[in-house]
Order: structure tokens, then sequence, then C-alpha cells
């Protein structure tokens, strides 16, 4: 294959998880507001902010770093979708999952959120240091047990390739990690909550509490490349954790294999979505200290009995 051929491929692999994604994005708001009695925007909504925020300028500069936070957001975004396999065994959807393993991908989950913290930190506004704060702490707090059932999924496969991982789950249900190493899934599902940034968790915006953070301090064509990587993250995201704890998407036939995709993903961000809609923002002390409590333990226990 050539690498022409891999760009083209890689770049309809792209277009298609931002699409789904944005579709996605839509749908769980409208699900989210019927849950809370109201009608709720279209699905089609994230099209029209992302089209509209584009087509503005902005004449207000706080310095080259703040506008680059969204630059190195969207450049983490990216990184983290192009080293997952999407599709197992589609040379389309592969990306380039070849070249890369779990911790390259866990670095680019890092590298987009720290690029935003260091980008937030030239904006000048007093409440600047509350969010990267918040922001931080929590990431720090959710990585902990992340990080300790990807050490057990690694530990159980030998290997550290996601593509190798997801290799291993093929023939049937059970092989799921989901059900292989249940406590590996449970302390990466319960981590995903807090890197999907909802509630409980969504303490570095905090909606109810102050009005600040990108969807204010960034504008135009900023705003819509923090929405153009909302998408293409949260996409890369639920497909890591499908390929981690769910099999994967594999067929024979591709356009099975991309309805097995969506349909897990779905259920994935669906997960999200119902936690979200059912509990209230925690404190950002109350969120540390939950990440540090049962998920940690329960992925310690994850890495002891693989390592057992």
């Amino acid at each position: 294959m050539t690498v022409l051929t891999k760009a083209f491929y890689t770049l309809v692999s792209l277009v298609v998880i931002t699409v789904y994604s944005l579709l996605l994005i839509g749908t769980m708001a409208r699900v989210r507001a019927k849950a809370q009695g109201r009608i709720g925007q279209p699905a089609y909504q994230p099209f029209i902010d992302i089209i509209k925020n584009n087509s503005l300028r902005t004449g207000v500069s706080h310095g080259v770093m703040f506008f680059l936070g969204p630059v190195f957001r969207l450049a983490g975004g990216l990184g983290t979708y192009l080293f997952i396999p999407v599709i197992f065994g589609s040379a389309v959807f592969a990306n380039f999952s070849f070249a890369g393993d779990l911790l390259l991908v866990m670095y680019f989950i890092f590298f987009g959120q720290l690029g935003m913290a260091l980008g937030a930190g030239e904006s000048g506004h007093p409440y600047t240091a509350i969010g990267v704060a918040r922001g931080l702490a929590q990431m720090t707090a959710f990585e902990l047990p992340f990080a300790l059932s990807v050490i057990a999924v690694a530990a159980q496969h030998g290997t550290l390739s996601i593509t190798e991982i997801v290799a291993a789950q093929q023939g049937g249900v059970a092989n799921w990690v989901a059900f292989t190493n249940p406590l590996a899934m449970i302390a990466g599902m319960i981590a995903f909550l807090g890197m999907s940034g909802g509630n409980p968790f969504s303490v570095v915006l905090a909606p109810q509490e102050i009005p600040i953070g990108p969807p204010t301090e960034m504008q135009s064509s900023f705003l819509g490349m923090l929405q153009t990587n909302r998408a293409i993250f949260n996409g890369a995201k639920m497909v890591l954790f499908m390929n981690l704890f769910w099999g994967g998407a594999a067929h024979e036939s591709l356009i099975v294999a991309i309805l097995i995709m969506v349909a897990k993903t779905f259920l994935i961000y669906l997960y999200v979505t119902i936690v979200g809609a059912s509990f209230p923002r925690f404190r950002t002390e109350q969120s540390i200290r939950f990440f540090i409590g049962v998920p940690t333990v329960i992925g310690v226990i994850a890495v002891v009995l693989q390592m057992v």
C-alpha cells in the first residue's frame, strides 16, 4: 500500500468518525433534554454550530499561546484517533494503528488536555486558574484507574498493541475483556465517565457555577476548532474503549463491521448520557476522592490478579 493510498484511507476514516460523532453528540443532547423534560436541540445542531463559528472572525487577542490551546487540543484528538484501529482487519479503517500502541495513545490523550490548560493560562481571566486546577486535578485522578485498567489488559494479553488486543478478543462474546477481565473493564469504564467530562464530573466548565470556559473565552473559528475536536476526540475515546473491553468491531463484511462499531459506540455514549442525566455535578474534591477510591482499588486488584 502506497503512502498516498494510506493517507486517503485515513482521511476517509477521519471524515466518517467526525460526522458520526457529531450526529451522536446531537442525538445524545436531545436524549438528555427529553430526560429533563425539555424539547432539546435537533440532532444536526452541532453541524450548524461548527459552520457558524468557522464563518466568524475575532479581533480579540490574548497572545499566541492562547490561540495555540485549541490547536494542541485538536492535535491531541487527532493523534488519539489516528493510532487506533476503528474496524479490525479493514485497510480503510485501520488508520496508523500499526505504528503505535496504547502508551502512545495515552500520551495523546494527555497532550490535548495539557495544551488546552496552557492556552487557558494566557487568557487573563481571573477564574482561569480555577478551571485549570480543577481540570488537571480531576485528570490526574481519573487517569489512575484508567492506567491500571490498561496495565491489567496489557498484562492479560501480553502486548500493548491495540490491534493484537482486539485480535485476542475475537471468536465470541466470551472472549471480550469485559467478561475475561471484568475488574479491568469496570475500572476503565468508570474512568471513562471522568474522561468524557459530563455530569457528575463536569467540574472544569462548572456550567451551574461560573459561566466561563472555552465556550465564552474562545470565539469564531477557534471555538469551531474545539467543537470539531470534541467530535473527533469523543469518537476516538469510544472506539478505544470498544477495542479494549468490548471486542472491537470485526466482521467479514465491512458494512456489518461498521454497524457493529456504531452499535457498540452508541451504547457506550448512551451509558455516559444516562449517568450524566441521573446524577448532579460533584464538587472538585468529591470527584477526586471518588476516582482515587473504589475505581482505583478495583484497578489495583485487576492488575494484581493478572500478575499472580
